[in-house]
């Protein structure tokens, strides 16, 4: 998300000045394929490495959907996030792609980290694009802009936003 409504890229591209933000508001969801709803959501500061909230979003998620596969991308590449999925929350199939951690190894040493390796999904990993969709569709209706300039009112815009987008989904389907 943009914490003003010139974005960086917009200035970076147009004016030619570099940006530097020490830190931004960062939204992290769990889409659901069919229907682009959200149906878990952490909010937080960027940058950070995407896999600690993780766990939390798909808590959240599993509460409301019964989810029978988990796409993601390579920012949740952990042994930790299959177990949680599969062992914790009983979901049957993860697909997430392998993030080469370093050039000497190959073959990870984790058990569903080596299945993904060996055996990646990958006509059914195309249908992560659709949470990619969900982001765009997300910013388009509502903008990229958040209007509050404190984290804490951020936090909660941020919220808001993603109730917003499913109510507007249940109206459009409605």
């Amino acid at each position: 998300m943009e914490t003003r409504h010139v974005s960086a890229h917009f200035k970076r591209r147009v004016w030619g000045k570099p940006v530097w933000h020490s830190a931004w508001p960062k939204l992290t969801a769990v889409f659901h394929a069919a229907s682009q709803l959200i149906a878990g959501v952490v909010v937080g500061l960027g940058p950070t490495q995407d896999s600690p909230q993780f766990a939390e979003a798909m808590r959240q998620a599993a509460k409301h959907v019964g989810f029978t596969r988990v796409l993601a991308d390579r920012g949740y590449d952990a042994e930790h996030n299959h177990v949680l999925c599969r062992k914790e929350l009983g979901i049957r199939s993860t697909a997430i792609p392998i993030n080469p951690r370093s050039a000497g190894r190959v073959w990870p040493k984790a058990h569903y980290r080596r299945m993904m390796k060996r055996n990646f999904p990958h006509i059914k990993y195309r249908q992560r694009a659709q949470a990619e969709s969900g982001f765009s569709r997300h910013k388009r209706r509502l903008g990229s802009a958040l209007t509050a300039r404190n984290e804490r009112t951020q936090y909660r815009e941020m919220r808001l936003r993603v109730l917003t987008h499913n109510l507007m989904i249940m109206a459009d389907h409605a």
